[in-house]
C-alpha cells in the first residue's frame, strides 16, 4: 500500500522587501532643529565678529570745525563717506556665502525651509554687525559736532548710508542653497534597481531537465 505524503505547513517569516522609511531620506526633526539652532548661533557669532571687523577696517572721514562754527571736509572725505557701506557689503558677502554653504550642507534635505533659515540667519547677522559697529564707532555725529571747538576734527558716525547694504547678506546666503538644489541630485529620485547576481544566466530556473 502506497504511503501518501502530505506537505507540512509552510514556514512563515517576515517578507523581505525594500525599506522605505522616511528617516532614510530626510533627517529627523530633532536633528534638524539642533542643526538649525547651531546655524543661528554661528550667524550671531559671525555677526559680532563682522561688526568688529567693520569697525576696524573702515576709515571714517572727518569734518574740521571752523572759527565761524561751521564744519567742512575735503573732496576725498566726501568720497570716503560711502567707504563704510562698501566694507559692510564685502563682509556681508563673505559671511552670507559661509552661512548659506553651512545651511545647505547640514540642512539641505529638509526642503524649502532651508532657504528661509539661511536668509533669516544672514539678515540677523547683518543687523547684529550693524549694531556692533555703531556701538564701537565714535557715536552720534551731531552731538559731537555741537560740542566741538574751532579747529577740532570730528569723524563721522559709523553707520550705513544706504540701507540696501543689509540685503547683501541674505542675497549671498541664498546662492549656495540655490546652486546646491539645482546641481545636486534629488534625494526623492528613485534609485536604479539592482541587477541579477553575477554568474546567473537569465531565464534559468535551476530545475534539472527531465
Amino acid at each position: 500500500m502506497a504511503e501518501v505524503l502530505t506537505p507540512g505547513p509552510a514556514a512563515s517569516g517576515p517578507a523581505e522587501g525594500p525599506s522605505t522609511s522616511a528617516g532614510s531620506s530626510r533627517p529627523s526633526w530633532r536633528r534638524a532643529s539642533v542643526a538649525g539652532g547651531l546655524l543661528v548661533a554661528l550667524g550671531l557669532g559671525l555677526g559680532v565678529l563682522g561688526g568688529v571687523l567693520w569697525w576696524a577696517l573702515t576709515d571714517l572721514p572727518s569734518y574740521v570745525v571752523g572759527s565761524n562754527g561751521g564744519a567742512n571736509t575735503t573732496e576725498r572725505g566726501l568720497a570716503e563717506v560711502l567707504g563704510g557701506d562698501a566694507w559692510f557689503a564685502v563682509i556681508g558677502a563673505v559671511v552670507g556665502l559661509a552661512l548659506g554653504l553651512v545651511a545647505w550642507r547640514r540642512l539641505g534635505r529638509v526642503g524649502w525651509p532651508v532657504v528661509l533659515l539661511a536668509t533669516g540667519t544672514a539678515a540677523l547677522a547683518a543687523l547684529l554687525c550693524w549694531a556692533v559697529g555703531r556701538e564701537l564707532g565714535p557715536g552720534e555725529f551731531t552731538a559731537r559736532l555741537a560740542a566741538a571747538k574751532p579747529g577740532d576734527r570730528v569723524p563721522i558716525e559709523l553707520t550705513l548710508q544706504a540701507r540696501a547694504s543689509l540685503l547683501v547678506w541674505p542675497f549671498f546666503a541664498v546662492i549656495p542653497v540655490l546652486l546646491g538644489s539645482s546641481l545636486g541630485r534629488d534625494e526623492e529620485d528613485p534609485r536604479p534597481a539592482a541587477g541579477p547576481p553575477a554568474g546567473s544566466a537569465p531565464g534559468s530556473t535551476g530545475d534539472g531537465g527531465g
